[in-house]
């Protein structure tokens, strides 16, 4: 089995690729989205994992895409790839269609994959001599920069660095060949504070040049929310939202409702998400709380209502939760989807 952490090399079972031309054209330079997708939908089984998705991620964006475990990232990202195929729709890269994607456009995608699996028996100078050739570019100066940053040792194994220190040398290897498009699937998981911020911020300032896009996956929602200039969240296979990151922060609120006795029961506004009666209030998370929300709460006549701002992990848990959690007092609802968040992509990012 070959482990690869560059798109260039995924191929390397089916097709040795040849010395890999050139410069993207004017056209796809210029082009609006570097990730574009129309209806794609994979299935496992009878289980839709992901269902007519339509993801458009801007050109020159830090794309963070979110969902609880099992929600579908990962399998959007292996058909973003290449690595399945899908059932129904398309998806394209940097102006291609993935199906058919070109050589001279894999080498222009970097993969860095949960996990950093890279072989254990080669040093990082063998990694680098066995990585170069898929590559018509190789930014030399570059991947030592990154390796002399992270103080990595270039001549140990690799099966003896820690999960931080492998996730560095594939930062290094995909970074090296200046790719257009960064594609990562989870690629903090198991690293501890420092190493991971570290991780992320040499990331940022070394990729995101003008026209460079980075597309990423995390349940370390700290990170999205320091990096991320929008967010996408699929629930169940179905992208909810898409929209920059400071929307949905302040769209998505938690909402208070005191009452001088006992809360009566909820009662149903637009956007609610999630609501719970809590002795003589209502704790409510709505999605776009204005005044129309504002004035269906107050014909239930609370003596108080607080709006509560909420941080990007405490919108996204509330969000995802949905409504298999609503109304602590009363029977369980069946499940709901949260409303949908989208803003289009079209707007300054």
């Amino acid at each position: 089995m070959i482990v690869v952490t560059t798109l260039a090399s995924a191929w390397v079972e089916t097709e040795l690729p040849p010395a890999l031309a050139s410069v993207a054209t004017n056209e796809r330079a210029n082009m609006q989205y570097a990730i574009q997708t129309r209806g794609l939908t994979k299935f496992y089984g009878s289980k839709a994992v992901v269902r007519s998705l339509d993801l458009q991620v801007p050109t020159g964006c830090v794309y963070g895409f979110l969902g609880r475990n099992g929600a579908g990232k990962s399998t959007t990202i292996k058909l973003l790839t290449g690595m399945i195929h899908p059932d129904h729709g398309t998806a394209e890269v940097l102006g291609e269609d993935v199906a058919t994607l070109s050589v001279a456009t894999r080498g222009r995608i970097a993969y860095i994959a949960e996990g950093h699996p890279l072989y254990g028996w080669m040093t990082i100078n063998q990694l680098e001599r066995f990585s170069r050739p898929f590559y018509a570019t190789w930014n030399r100066p570059l991947f030592d920069r990154i390796i002399d940053h992270f103080e990595l040792s270039r001549t140990q194994k690799v099966r003896r660095f820690s999960n931080g220190q492998r996730a560095q040398v594939s930062l290094a290897l995909a970074l090296a060949p200046d790719p257009e498009l960064l594609i990562l699937d989870d690629p903090t998981l198991g690293l501890d504070t420092v190493v991971r911020r570290d991780f992320l911020e040499s990331m940022i300032q070394i990729i995101q040049r003008e026209g460079r896009t980075i597309l990423f996956s995390s349940h370390i929602l700290g990170d999205v929310e320091r990096v991320a200039d929008r967010i996408g969240v699929i629930v169940d296979g179905v992208l909810r939202v898409d929209c920059p990151t400071d929307h949905f922060k302040s769209t998505v609120k938690l909402v208070i409702a005191e009452f001088a006795t006992a809360a009566p029961p909820l009662v149903e506004i637009p956007g609610l998400v999630s609501g719970l009666v809590n002795g003589r209030r209502w704790e409510l998370v709505v999605a776009g709380y204005g005044e129309q929300q504002a004035d269906l709460l107050q014909r239930s006549k609370p003596i108080a209502i607080e709006v509560v701002e909420l941080n990007l992990e405490d919108a996204f848990i509330a969000y995802t939760r949905g409504r298999r959690r609503i109304f602590a007092n009363d029977p369980p609802t069946s499940p709901e989807s949260p409303p949908i968040l989208s803003t289009s992509s079209r707007e300054t990012v």
